[in-house]
Protein backbone atom coordinates (compact mmCIF):
# COMPACT_ATOMS: atom_id res chain seq x y z
CA UNK A 1 0.00 0.00 0.00
CA UNK A 2 1.71 3.25 -0.98
CA UNK A 3 -0.21 6.23 1.08
CA UNK A 4 0.60 9.32 0.40
CA UNK A 5 0.61 10.31 4.49
CA UNK A 6 2.17 8.11 7.37
CA UNK A 7 1.14 7.11 10.86
CA UNK A 8 3.05 8.89 13.59
CA UNK A 9 3.19 8.40 17.29
CA UNK A 10 4.34 11.20 19.64
CA UNK A 11 5.30 10.11 22.95
CA UNK A 12 4.84 12.91 25.50
CA UNK A 13 4.46 11.26 29.23
CA UNK A 14 4.50 8.35 31.09
CA UNK A 15 6.94 6.65 29.91
CA UNK A 16 9.57 6.04 32.63
CA UNK A 17 7.17 6.65 35.68
CA UNK A 18 4.76 4.56 37.28
CA UNK A 19 1.61 6.13 35.48
CA UNK A 20 0.95 9.19 33.96
CA UNK A 21 1.27 8.11 30.42
CA UNK A 22 0.28 10.41 27.12
CA UNK A 23 0.43 9.41 23.76
CA UNK A 24 -0.74 10.76 20.51
CA UNK A 25 -1.53 9.01 17.62
CA UNK A 26 -1.75 10.81 13.70
CA UNK A 27 -2.79 10.27 10.70
CA UNK A 28 -2.85 13.08 8.04
CA UNK A 29 -5.18 15.80 9.40
CA UNK A 30 -6.73 13.37 12.71
CA UNK A 31 -5.22 12.31 15.78
CA UNK A 32 -5.81 11.14 19.18
CA UNK A 33 -4.34 11.20 22.88
CA UNK A 34 -4.48 8.73 25.54
CA UNK A 35 -4.51 8.53 28.51
CA UNK A 36 -4.58 12.08 30.67
CA UNK A 37 -3.75 11.08 33.88
CA UNK A 38 -0.75 12.97 36.39
CA UNK A 39 2.11 11.40 37.32
CA UNK A 40 2.06 10.74 41.58
CA UNK A 41 5.13 12.16 43.16
CA UNK A 42 3.96 13.51 46.51
CA UNK A 43 7.76 14.02 47.39
CA UNK A 44 7.81 16.93 45.12
CA UNK A 45 5.65 18.86 47.61
CA UNK A 46 4.94 21.14 44.92
CA UNK A 47 3.16 24.62 46.22
CA UNK A 48 0.57 24.25 43.59
CA UNK A 49 -1.04 22.06 40.48
CA UNK A 50 -1.09 24.87 37.95
CA UNK A 51 -1.08 24.24 34.39
CA UNK A 52 2.08 25.32 34.11
CA UNK A 53 3.88 23.60 37.56
CA UNK A 54 2.94 20.47 36.18
CA UNK A 55 4.18 21.20 33.05
CA UNK A 56 7.57 22.36 34.63
CA UNK A 57 7.48 19.17 36.68
CA UNK A 58 6.78 16.72 33.87
CA UNK A 59 3.74 15.36 35.95
CA UNK A 60 1.91 16.03 32.17
CA UNK A 61 2.98 15.92 29.12
CA UNK A 62 3.57 19.51 27.04
CA UNK A 63 0.67 18.17 24.40
CA UNK A 64 -0.10 20.91 21.56
CA UNK A 65 -3.25 21.39 20.68
CA UNK A 66 -5.68 19.68 23.10
CA UNK A 67 -5.26 21.47 26.15
CA UNK A 68 -8.20 24.22 26.71
CA UNK A 69 -6.65 27.63 25.61
CA UNK A 70 -7.46 29.19 28.55
CA UNK A 71 -4.43 27.26 29.78
CA UNK A 72 -1.93 27.66 27.24
CA UNK A 73 -2.85 30.58 25.82
CA UNK A 74 -3.06 29.31 22.30
CA UNK A 75 -5.83 28.06 20.46
CA UNK A 76 -6.07 24.55 18.71
CA UNK A 77 -4.67 24.38 14.96
CA UNK A 78 -7.77 23.62 13.30
CA UNK A 79 -6.38 24.66 10.17
CA UNK A 80 -4.28 21.41 10.70
CA UNK A 81 -6.71 19.10 12.84
CA UNK A 82 -9.94 18.55 11.19
CA UNK A 83 -9.99 15.74 13.78
CA UNK A 84 -9.27 15.48 17.09
CA UNK A 85 -10.27 12.86 20.49
CA UNK A 86 -9.08 11.51 23.03
CA UNK A 87 -9.49 8.77 25.35
CA UNK A 88 -9.16 7.26 29.21
CA UNK A 89 -8.76 3.56 30.08
CA UNK A 90 -9.66 3.81 33.72
CA UNK A 91 -10.88 6.28 36.43
CA UNK A 92 -7.12 6.02 38.45
CA UNK A 93 -5.82 9.09 38.83
CA UNK A 94 -2.75 8.29 37.10
CA UNK A 95 -4.78 8.04 33.67
CA UNK A 96 -7.70 10.75 34.58
CA UNK A 97 -6.73 13.25 36.66
CA UNK A 98 -6.31 15.86 34.27
CA UNK A 99 -8.99 15.45 31.84
CA UNK A 100 -10.54 18.75 32.30
CA UNK A 101 -7.42 20.38 30.99
CA UNK A 102 -8.75 18.79 28.00
CA UNK A 103 -10.12 21.70 25.24
CA UNK A 104 -14.16 21.05 25.65
CA UNK A 105 -13.98 21.34 21.69
CA UNK A 106 -12.26 17.59 21.52
CA UNK A 107 -14.55 14.61 22.09
CA UNK A 108 -13.27 12.64 25.39
CA UNK A 109 -13.94 9.02 25.16
CA UNK A 110 -14.64 5.89 28.01
CA UNK A 111 -16.27 2.94 28.97
CA UNK A 112 -19.82 3.27 30.07
CA UNK A 113 -18.60 2.08 33.35
CA UNK A 114 -15.48 5.14 33.47
CA UNK A 115 -17.75 8.02 32.17
CA UNK A 116 -19.91 6.90 34.85
CA UNK A 117 -17.83 7.19 37.85
CA UNK A 118 -15.53 9.97 36.88
CA UNK A 119 -18.43 12.78 37.44
CA UNK A 120 -19.15 10.84 40.95
CA UNK A 121 -16.02 10.57 41.99
CA UNK A 122 -15.18 14.30 41.20
CA UNK A 123 -18.61 15.67 43.09
CA UNK A 124 -16.59 17.15 45.89
CA UNK A 125 -13.88 18.69 43.39
CA UNK A 126 -11.90 16.81 45.26
CA UNK A 127 -10.54 14.33 42.10
CA UNK A 128 -9.67 15.81 39.25
CA UNK A 129 -7.66 18.91 38.68
CA UNK A 130 -9.95 21.65 38.03
CA UNK A 131 -11.23 23.36 34.67
CA UNK A 132 -10.54 26.78 33.88
CA UNK A 133 -13.25 29.19 34.58
CA UNK A 134 -15.58 26.15 36.22
CA UNK A 135 -16.72 25.41 39.51
CA UNK A 136 -14.11 23.30 41.10
CA UNK A 137 -16.56 20.15 40.89
CA UNK A 138 -17.07 20.76 37.22
CA UNK A 139 -16.25 17.44 35.33
CA UNK A 140 -16.11 18.21 31.19
CA UNK A 141 -18.06 15.96 29.43
CA UNK A 142 -17.44 12.35 28.45
CA UNK A 143 -18.45 9.91 25.70
CA UNK A 144 -19.76 6.96 27.16
CA UNK A 145 -18.35 4.93 24.22
CA UNK A 146 -20.17 1.48 23.39
CA UNK A 147 -17.57 -1.37 24.04
CA UNK A 148 -16.34 -3.17 20.71
CA UNK A 149 -17.74 -0.82 18.64
CA UNK A 150 -15.66 1.63 16.02
CA UNK A 151 -15.58 4.99 16.32
CA UNK A 152 -14.54 7.55 13.94
CA UNK A 153 -12.12 9.91 14.34
CA UNK A 154 -11.16 11.28 10.69
CA UNK A 155 -9.13 8.87 9.03
CA UNK A 156 -8.42 6.95 12.68
CA UNK A 157 -10.42 4.17 13.73
CA UNK A 158 -10.61 3.44 17.39
CA UNK A 159 -12.64 0.98 19.35
CA UNK A 160 -12.59 0.39 22.89
CA UNK A 161 -12.68 -2.59 24.48
CA UNK A 162 -13.34 -4.65 27.97
CA UNK A 163 -9.74 -5.20 29.98
CA UNK A 164 -9.20 -6.38 33.56
CA UNK A 165 -7.39 -3.67 35.91
CA UNK A 166 -8.27 -3.30 39.63
CA UNK A 167 -10.50 -0.26 38.26
CA UNK A 168 -13.62 -0.97 37.53
CA UNK A 169 -14.97 -0.29 34.31
CA UNK A 170 -11.15 -0.66 32.76
CA UNK A 171 -10.93 -0.87 29.14
CA UNK A 172 -7.97 -1.46 26.41
CA UNK A 173 -8.08 0.37 23.04
CA UNK A 174 -7.42 -0.56 19.48
CA UNK A 175 -6.41 2.60 17.23
CA UNK A 176 -6.43 1.91 13.10
CA UNK A 177 -5.24 4.15 10.86
CA UNK A 178 -5.53 3.57 6.82
CA UNK A 179 -2.27 1.75 6.94
CA UNK A 180 -1.51 0.24 10.44
CA UNK A 181 -3.32 -0.99 13.60
CA UNK A 182 -1.90 -0.13 17.04
CA UNK A 183 -3.30 -1.67 20.49
CA UNK A 184 -2.67 0.60 24.05
CA UNK A 185 -3.21 -1.80 27.36
CA UNK A 186 -4.06 1.12 29.53
CA UNK A 187 -2.82 -0.84 32.74
CA UNK A 188 -3.79 -4.64 32.52
CA UNK A 189 -3.31 -7.96 34.16
CA UNK A 190 -4.12 -11.31 33.85
CA UNK A 191 -5.20 -12.47 37.17
CA UNK A 192 -8.24 -10.45 37.91
CA UNK A 193 -11.90 -11.09 37.89
CA UNK A 194 -12.15 -11.08 33.93
CA UNK A 195 -8.65 -13.04 32.21
CA UNK A 196 -11.18 -13.91 29.22
CA UNK A 197 -11.48 -10.07 28.45
CA UNK A 198 -8.29 -9.63 28.15
CA UNK A 199 -7.98 -12.53 26.14
CA UNK A 200 -10.50 -11.54 23.88
CA UNK A 201 -8.41 -8.02 23.50
CA UNK A 202 -5.41 -9.96 23.04
CA UNK A 203 -7.16 -11.70 20.07
CA UNK A 204 -8.58 -8.71 18.57
CA UNK A 205 -5.21 -7.29 18.36
CA UNK A 206 -3.21 -9.86 17.19
CA UNK A 207 -0.36 -8.99 14.81
CA UNK A 208 -0.86 -5.42 15.25
CA UNK A 209 2.21 -2.84 14.12
CA UNK A 210 2.77 -1.84 18.01
CA UNK A 211 1.52 -2.61 21.69
CA UNK A 212 1.97 -0.09 23.74
CA UNK A 213 1.89 -1.62 27.20
CA UNK A 214 2.03 -1.23 30.61
CA UNK A 215 5.37 -2.40 32.38
CA UNK A 216 4.34 -2.01 36.14
CA UNK A 217 5.77 -4.99 37.27
CA UNK A 218 9.21 -4.56 36.22
CA UNK A 219 9.74 -1.17 38.21
CA UNK A 220 11.30 -3.04 41.30
CA UNK A 221 14.22 -5.23 39.54
CA UNK A 222 16.24 -5.48 42.77
CA UNK A 223 13.72 -6.69 44.97
CA UNK A 224 12.48 -10.08 44.95
CA UNK A 225 9.25 -9.69 46.66
CA UNK A 226 8.12 -6.02 45.66
CA UNK A 227 5.38 -4.43 47.53
CA UNK A 228 3.51 -4.29 44.60
CA UNK A 229 3.49 -7.92 43.77
CA UNK A 230 2.87 -9.78 47.56
CA UNK A 231 -0.18 -11.76 49.03
CA UNK A 232 -2.65 -13.17 47.25
CA UNK A 233 -1.87 -14.38 43.47
CA UNK A 234 -5.50 -13.33 42.27
CA UNK A 235 -8.85 -11.65 43.58
CA UNK A 236 -10.50 -14.78 44.22
CA UNK A 237 -7.74 -15.92 46.72
CA UNK A 238 -7.89 -12.40 48.11
CA UNK A 239 -11.72 -12.77 49.03
CA UNK A 240 -11.07 -16.01 50.62
CA UNK A 241 -8.66 -14.64 52.65
CA UNK A 242 -10.98 -11.99 53.84
CA UNK A 243 -13.88 -14.72 54.57
CA UNK A 244 -11.28 -17.00 56.62
CA UNK A 245 -9.87 -14.04 58.42
CA UNK A 246 -13.35 -13.91 59.44
CA UNK A 247 -14.25 -17.44 60.49
CA UNK A 248 -10.99 -17.91 62.47
CA UNK A 249 -11.83 -14.68 64.67
CA UNK A 250 -15.34 -15.20 65.64
CA UNK A 251 -15.14 -12.85 68.36
CA UNK A 252 -13.00 -10.45 67.28
CA UNK A 253 -13.47 -6.48 65.87
CA UNK A 254 -13.21 -6.68 62.16
CA UNK A 255 -13.02 -3.63 60.11
CA UNK A 256 -10.94 -3.06 56.72
CA UNK A 257 -10.63 -0.81 53.80
CA UNK A 258 -10.47 -0.88 49.90
CA UNK A 259 -9.35 1.92 47.18
CA UNK A 260 -13.07 3.42 46.26
CA UNK A 261 -13.18 2.56 42.26
CA UNK A 262 -12.36 -0.94 43.28
CA UNK A 263 -15.74 -1.52 42.73
CA UNK A 264 -15.63 -5.56 41.91
CA UNK A 265 -13.98 -6.29 45.13
CA UNK A 266 -15.94 -4.52 47.43
CA UNK A 267 -19.25 -5.84 45.59
CA UNK A 268 -17.00 -9.42 45.98
CA UNK A 269 -16.51 -9.11 49.97
CA UNK A 270 -19.98 -8.13 50.84
CA UNK A 271 -21.28 -11.10 48.92
CA UNK A 272 -18.96 -13.88 49.96
CA UNK A 273 -18.69 -11.92 53.61
CA UNK A 274 -20.13 -14.49 56.76
CA UNK A 275 -20.62 -10.86 58.79
CA UNK A 276 -22.95 -8.43 57.34
CA UNK A 277 -20.56 -6.21 55.62
CA UNK A 278 -21.16 -1.97 56.42
CA UNK A 279 -19.51 0.63 54.33
CA UNK A 280 -19.16 4.42 55.31
CA UNK A 281 -21.95 6.64 53.89
CA UNK A 282 -19.54 8.20 51.46
CA UNK A 283 -18.63 4.94 50.08
CA UNK A 284 -22.22 3.82 49.53
CA UNK A 285 -23.63 6.87 48.10
CA UNK A 286 -20.76 6.45 45.52
CA UNK A 287 -21.86 2.89 45.06
CA UNK A 288 -25.22 4.38 44.97
CA UNK A 289 -24.61 6.78 42.44
CA UNK A 290 -22.22 5.20 39.98
CA UNK A 291 -23.54 2.26 39.26
CA UNK A 292 -26.91 2.14 41.58
CA UNK A 293 -26.42 -0.21 44.00
CA UNK A 294 -27.45 -0.15 47.59
CA UNK A 295 -25.40 -1.32 50.58
CA UNK A 296 -25.84 -0.90 54.59
CA UNK A 297 -23.31 1.87 55.79
CA UNK A 298 -22.91 4.04 58.54
CA UNK A 299 -22.42 7.96 59.38
CA UNK A 300 -19.88 9.29 61.14
CA UNK A 301 -20.51 11.15 63.83
CA UNK A 302 -21.31 14.87 62.35
CA UNK A 303 -21.61 13.58 59.09
CA UNK A 304 -24.76 14.91 56.85
CA UNK A 305 -27.17 12.81 56.04
CA UNK A 306 -27.41 12.25 52.71
CA UNK A 307 -30.93 11.38 51.30
CA UNK A 308 -30.55 9.18 48.32
CA UNK A 309 -29.35 6.53 50.64
CA UNK A 310 -31.92 4.12 51.79
CA UNK A 311 -32.80 4.49 56.03
CA UNK A 312 -33.38 1.06 56.59
CA UNK A 313 -30.11 0.05 55.65
CA UNK A 314 -28.30 2.06 58.23
CA UNK A 315 -26.76 0.98 60.97
CA UNK A 316 -25.46 3.22 63.99
CA UNK A 317 -21.36 3.58 64.68
CA UNK A 318 -21.50 3.09 68.03
CA UNK A 319 -22.89 -0.72 67.23
CA UNK A 320 -20.17 -0.90 65.21
CA UNK A 321 -17.23 0.08 67.86
CA UNK A 322 -18.55 -2.00 70.07
CA UNK A 323 -19.24 -4.75 68.06
CA UNK A 324 -16.89 -8.02 67.55
CA UNK A 325 -18.79 -10.85 65.79
CA UNK A 326 -21.62 -9.29 63.58
CA UNK A 327 -20.29 -7.05 61.11
CA UNK A 328 -17.24 -6.02 58.83
CA UNK A 329 -17.07 -3.02 58.56
CA UNK A 330 -15.20 -0.10 56.52
CA UNK A 331 -13.07 2.02 59.00
CA UNK A 332 -11.92 5.08 57.58
CA UNK A 333 -11.57 7.70 60.22
CA UNK A 334 -11.64 7.52 64.25
CA UNK A 335 -8.72 4.56 64.33
CA UNK A 336 -8.13 5.45 68.13
CA UNK A 337 -11.87 3.97 68.66
CA UNK A 338 -11.05 0.89 67.32
CA UNK A 339 -11.23 -1.95 70.22
CA UNK A 340 -7.38 -3.27 71.37
CA UNK A 341 -6.76 -6.30 70.19
CA UNK A 342 -9.20 -6.44 67.03
CA UNK A 343 -7.98 -6.87 63.12
CA UNK A 344 -8.18 -4.42 60.25
CA UNK A 345 -7.64 -5.10 56.76
CA UNK A 346 -5.66 -2.86 54.50
CA UNK A 347 -6.69 -4.02 50.89
CA UNK A 348 -4.92 -1.76 48.57
CA UNK A 349 -6.94 1.33 50.28
CA UNK A 350 -5.13 4.85 50.37
CA UNK A 351 -2.18 5.34 51.77
CA UNK A 352 -1.75 3.15 49.09
CA UNK A 353 1.60 1.82 50.18
CA UNK A 354 5.67 2.69 51.67
CA UNK A 355 6.12 5.28 48.06
CA UNK A 356 2.94 7.09 50.12
CA UNK A 357 4.66 9.40 53.19
CA UNK A 358 1.52 9.16 54.79
CA UNK A 359 1.30 5.16 54.79
CA UNK A 360 3.53 4.54 57.62
CA UNK A 361 2.47 7.41 60.02
CA UNK A 362 -0.61 5.32 59.09
CA UNK A 363 0.22 1.80 60.34
CA UNK A 364 2.04 3.27 63.04
CA UNK A 365 -1.53 4.77 64.65
CA UNK A 366 -2.95 1.83 64.13
CA UNK A 367 -0.13 -0.21 65.81
CA UNK A 368 -0.19 2.63 68.93
CA UNK A 369 -3.91 1.47 69.56
CA UNK A 370 -2.67 -2.16 69.70
CA UNK A 371 -4.56 -2.83 66.16
CA UNK A 372 -3.57 -5.52 64.64
CA UNK A 373 -3.17 -4.56 60.66
CA UNK A 374 -3.30 -7.27 57.86
CA UNK A 375 -2.02 -5.91 54.41
CA UNK A 376 -4.14 -8.04 51.76
CA UNK A 377 -2.49 -6.31 48.36
CA UNK A 378 -3.39 -7.75 44.69
CA UNK A 379 -2.08 -6.03 42.09
CA UNK A 380 -4.57 -4.27 39.47
CA UNK A 381 -0.80 -4.78 36.96
CA UNK A 382 0.29 -7.73 35.35
CA UNK A 383 3.33 -9.89 36.46
CA UNK A 384 5.89 -10.27 34.44
CA UNK A 385 5.49 -13.44 33.34
CA UNK A 386 2.09 -12.38 32.25
CA UNK A 387 3.26 -9.46 30.66
CA UNK A 388 5.21 -11.73 28.42
CA UNK A 389 1.91 -13.92 27.83
CA UNK A 390 0.27 -10.78 26.87
CA UNK A 391 3.00 -9.64 24.47
CA UNK A 392 3.08 -12.97 22.84
CA UNK A 393 -0.86 -12.96 22.30
CA UNK A 394 -0.72 -9.53 20.31
CA UNK A 395 2.75 -10.67 18.58
CA UNK A 396 3.00 -6.95 17.62
CA UNK A 397 5.51 -5.81 15.66
CA UNK A 398 7.18 -3.23 17.76
CA UNK A 399 6.49 -3.45 21.06
CA UNK A 400 6.85 -0.02 23.44
CA UNK A 401 6.78 -0.16 26.93
CA UNK A 402 5.62 2.48 28.96
CA UNK A 403 4.08 2.82 32.84
CA UNK A 404 7.71 1.78 34.45
CA UNK A 405 10.58 2.63 35.76
CA UNK A 406 12.52 0.10 33.94
CA UNK A 407 10.44 -0.38 30.51
CA UNK A 408 14.04 -1.58 29.47
CA UNK A 409 13.45 -4.67 30.69
CA UNK A 410 10.47 -5.74 28.95
CA UNK A 411 11.66 -8.01 25.27
CA UNK A 412 9.76 -8.57 22.47
CA UNK A 413 10.45 -11.90 21.12
CA UNK A 414 7.89 -10.81 17.98
CA UNK A 415 9.79 -8.04 17.03
CA UNK A 416 11.31 -4.92 17.37
CA UNK A 417 11.14 -2.64 20.30
CA UNK A 418 11.14 1.46 21.11
CA UNK A 419 12.29 2.82 24.31
CA UNK A 420 10.83 6.32 23.44
CA UNK A 421 12.38 9.60 24.74
CA UNK A 422 9.17 12.53 25.94
CA UNK A 423 8.44 14.04 23.17
CA UNK A 424 9.48 11.81 20.64
CA UNK A 425 8.02 10.95 17.48
CA UNK A 426 7.78 7.71 15.79
CA UNK A 427 7.08 7.57 12.08
CA UNK A 428 5.95 4.58 10.57
CA UNK A 429 7.84 4.05 7.07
Amino acid sequence: MNLKHKTKVTFYNGLTTIGGPMIEVAYNDSHVLFDLGEVFKPDLELADESFQTLIDNQLIGDVPDFYDYHLTGKKLSDSHWKASAAYISHVHLDHSKALNLLDESVKLYTGPITASMLPVLNKDGNYLLPAAGKPKNYTRPIIAADLNVPIKVGDITLEIVPSDHDAYGATGLIIKTPDKKLAYTGDIRLHGYHPEWVEAFMHKGHGCDMLIIESTALSWPNENHSEEFTGPKNEDELIDRIVQYQIDNPKRQITFNTYISNVERILRIIKDSPRKVVLSAKRAEFLKLSIGVDVAYYYLPGEEIIPILRSDLEVDYNTLLADESEFLWQAVADFDKLKSGSLYIHSNAEPLGSFDPAYQPFVDTLEQHQVEVVMLRCSGHASASALEKIIRGFEPSVLVPVHSMHPELLENPCGSRLLPERNQVFTFE
